[in-house]
């Protein structure tokens, strides 16, 4: 069903038709629109568009039809240009012309912007959900291998001792921030569009501020050309995906090493891996792999929007129905592939013997004898020196740097006493970095009790957004 046509003498082209139609990907804002109008119905009759009689008719029927849609029994059709084209058939094969009565005093320019924005609500709340979920799983296997020590890496090579927690839980400090900016995207993008029209605003319903509260927003936006033609909060949200795909992707590849051979840390669960068409004894990390993939994929959705919008004029232009599918595409595929690395690393069996087997290969303990030396007054310039002439000797006898003895230390330098000895110890190294930020066990311990109560407070957000927004999620 055509929402326009009445100056033309002719209809669209039959290839202009298929390029502007849309209905087979935002059918998926059916309920939003549903919603929308409902309220929108509620504004007209407030201002005297509509009777009593007419609205409480025309809001029956969007209910009924809400209804079916929910069930499946009304779907788009081939003659319907988009999901509010859809809706209108519906309701006017319900209600005759009154159908059509309740488009008055808005656009499909406001309609389709304020959907939108109830969609992605919606959808970033679980989103948010299910990261919090995945991080929630990070940190039970950190507290149950609290006691794991681990090279530490840069560069992918043996940095320094830290604690096999410490490495875990930084990915969990990374999927909070990216919820801390849903979070701070719900609260700056939390107005309605709903009542801008076209462009210029509405002659017919003048106080969209009733509505924008019916549908749970917090405010209206103040300038409708802006209003209609406002796609930043898309954009916002591609980036908080693409970055949550970035993280996504690092947990991967830690996975997928961890999990080789060569590393053996770790044990992915059967249900969890895949096998290989020709070869019988594969077991590969397919899940890992899977989400360093699709960070390419939702970086590529961020990218395709953004260029969609750049130079764009004002107010609406059809260019902007390219931010719909780049946008499904990246909530949806999140929504299969964090639940999916969630169980991957709740099934796996971690072997902390063989994470500690290498700790302290790599002369990973020369930083500990630069810093006894500091303790010892040396400038940190000369002590790094000493360290770097201790690992040389180290090397040259094929042996690591704290299994020098106490003979051959002190000939490096007169201060590389006995003392020394009690700080050349993975334990040694990870218990004197007990900064708040640092790897000792009281630290981790402690950022794992931060880490459980952003999860708390972030879970109560999701709660009380999800209640907040109720009258309108699935309506």
């Amino acid at each position: 069903m055509a929402l326009w046509g009445g100056r033309f003498a002719s209809g669209p082209n039959e290839s202009v038709t298929k390029l502007s139609r849309s209905v087979h990907f935002d059918w998926r804002l059916a309920p939003y629109d549903i919603r929308v109008n409902i309220a929108h119905v509620a504004g007209l009759q407030r201002a005297g568009v509509l009777t009593a009689l007419q609205a409480s008719e025309i809001t029956a029927g969007l209910q009924e039809l809400a209804r079916e849609i929910a069930s499946g029994e009304f779907f788009y059709n081939d003659s319907d240009e988009d999901v509010h084209s859809a809706i209108e058939r519906g309701l006017v094969a319900k209600l005759g012309e009154l159908g059509g009565a309740f488009r008055a005093g808005r656009s499909r320019n406001d309609l389709i912007v304020t959907d939108f924005k109830l969609y992605l609500i919606d959808h970033l709340l679980e989103v948010a959900h299910e990261t919090i979920d995945l991080a929630t799983a990070i940190d039970l296997v950190a507290q149950k291998y609290i006691d794991v020590v681990a090279p530490g890496f840069t560069h992918l090579q043996h940095a320094q001792p830290i604690l096999f927690s410490h490495e875990l839980t930084k990915h969990s400090h990374a999927l909070l921030r990216d919820v801390d900016r849903m979070k701070d995207w719900l609260s700056r993008n939390s107005v309605s569009p709903l009542g801008s029209g076209a462009l210029a605003g509405s002659g017919l319903v003048p106080n969209p501020e009733i509505i924008a509260a019916d549908l749970a927003f917090q405010g209206v936006t103040r300038n409708s050309i802006d209003a209609v033609s406002d796609r930043d909060f898309v954009a916002e949200a591609l980036f908080i995906f693409a970055m949550l795909g970035v993280h996504l992707s690092r947990i991967g590849e830690e996975f997928t090493l961890w999990n080789t051979q060569e590393f053996g840390w770790v044990t992915l669960d059967d249900a969890f891996s895949t096998g290989s068409s020709i070869m019988p004894q594969k077991k590969n990390p397919d899940i890992a792999e899977l989400a360093r993939g699709k960070a390419g994929r939702f970086i590529g959705n961020l990218t395709s929007l953004m260029v969609a919008l750049k130079g764009l004029p004002f107010a609406y232009n059809r260019d902007l129905q390219e931010d719909k599918e780049p946008t499904f595409d990246s909530i949806e595929e999140l929504l299969i592939l964090l639940p999916a690395l969630r169980g991957m690393i709740e099934t796996a069996t971690f072997h902390g013997s063989k994470i500690s087997e290498g700790v302290l290969s790599g002369h990973a303990l020369a930083t500990e004898i630069a810093d006894f030396l500091v303790r010892e007054q040396a400038p940190f310039a000369q002590a790094h020196e000493i360290s770097g002439r201790a690992v040389a000797l180290a090397e040259s006898k094929g042996i690591e740097v704290h299994e020098l003895s106490d003979a051959e230390l002190l000939l490096i330098d007169s201060r590389l006493n006995g003392s020394l000895r009690g700080a050349l110890s993975a334990g040694a190294a990870i218990e004197s970095r007990g900064s708040i930020n640092g790897t000792s066990t009281k630290s981790v311990i402690a950022q794992l009790g931060q880490l459980e109560a952003k999860i708390r407070g972030y879970s109560a957000w999701i709660a009380s957004e999800r209640k907040r927004f109720s009258g309108m999620m699935g309506a």
